[in-house]
């Protein structure tokens, strides 16, 4: 293996130094954002009892993982994401392949399905609630009508535009529509299949979270709820920067699967 030119190390020492100094101020933003609102919260020019602070959230999640119970909460809204992502990938590539297969089918179902992904989903929420009852299988359906419409239509959209002398060509040395499929589809699609999914992960959040705002006695979703009926500022705040962590360490998580795959 030979080694690499001058030019070439220097270019990427520059994009390691660039990277590394993106990094720092990613950092020093947040600290400086943290500091800015504690300070602002001492100070009073915020009301700390509507607005809270930094140090009141961290006491707040201290006391509650003390007693483990946001750990509780963590993992069931987590159990709910991951359970109704991986419906929705299932179901989104298994639909998408069927309507690819069937011209007549995707003409039909094309309408209810731009239809159904159009429709707001809080407003199935209550109806899932009478047929489901009140439950987690509520919760996950409610989190994969979110994101199963969109992902059927986008994939189905990316299918209908493969290759098409890729295609011809498996054709003309007898391939059947299996080995289209399974030799040009599929692994031309990865990268749409895996980008659709970076987008799914955090729309199955939004459905698990709208769930729970509606039909669950535990998770992140519920302590939001709960937390504002009481009035417990630090709790709800608490809760939504544990969600923004938690949707960010999933895209990331797709994120290090796309840089493997592709």
């Amino acid at each position: 293996m030979t080694e690499p030119s001058l030019s070439q190390q220097e270019f990427l020492a520059k994009e390691k130094r660039h990277k590394s100094q993106v990094q720092i101020c990613r950092v020093m933003l947040l600290v400086l954002l943290l500091a800015l609102w504690e300070l602002c919260a001492e100070l009073g020019v915020i009301d700390s009892f509507i607005f809270s602070s930094p140090v009141k959230i961290w006491a707040c999640f201290a006391g509650m993982a003390g007693d483990k119970s946001i750990l509780l909460h963590i993992g069931i809204t987590l159990l709910e994401t991951l359970v109704s992502f991986l419906l929705v990938v299932i179901i989104g590539v298994a639909a998408a392949v069927a309507l690819w297969a069937s011209r007549s089918l995707s003409e039909i179902l094309e309408p209810y399905l731009v239809m159904l992904n159009s429709l707001p989903k809080s407003a199935l929420a209550p109806l899932l609630i009478v047929w489901l009852g009140n439950n987690i299988r509520t919760i996950i359906v409610a989190a994969v009508s979110v994101a199963v419409f969109g992902s059927i239509l986008t994939l189905h959209t990316g299918f209908m535009q493969t290759d098409p002398d890729k295609i011809r060509l498996v054709q003309s040395l007898g391939g059947t529509k299996k080995d289209v499929l399974l030799k040009v589809l599929i692994p031309s699609s990865i990268p749409l299949i895996i980008s659709n999914m970076k987008v799914n992960v955090g729309l199955c959040l939004v459905g698990v979270i709208i769930g729970e705002f509606l039909s669950a006695k535990a998770g992140l979703g519920y302590l939001i709820i709960y937390a504002s009926q009481v009035f417990k500022m630090d709790m709800l705040v608490m809760s939504i920067v544990i969600l923004c962590i938690v949707s960010t360490v999933l895209y990331q998580v797709i994120a290090l699967l796309e840089k493997r795959v592709l």
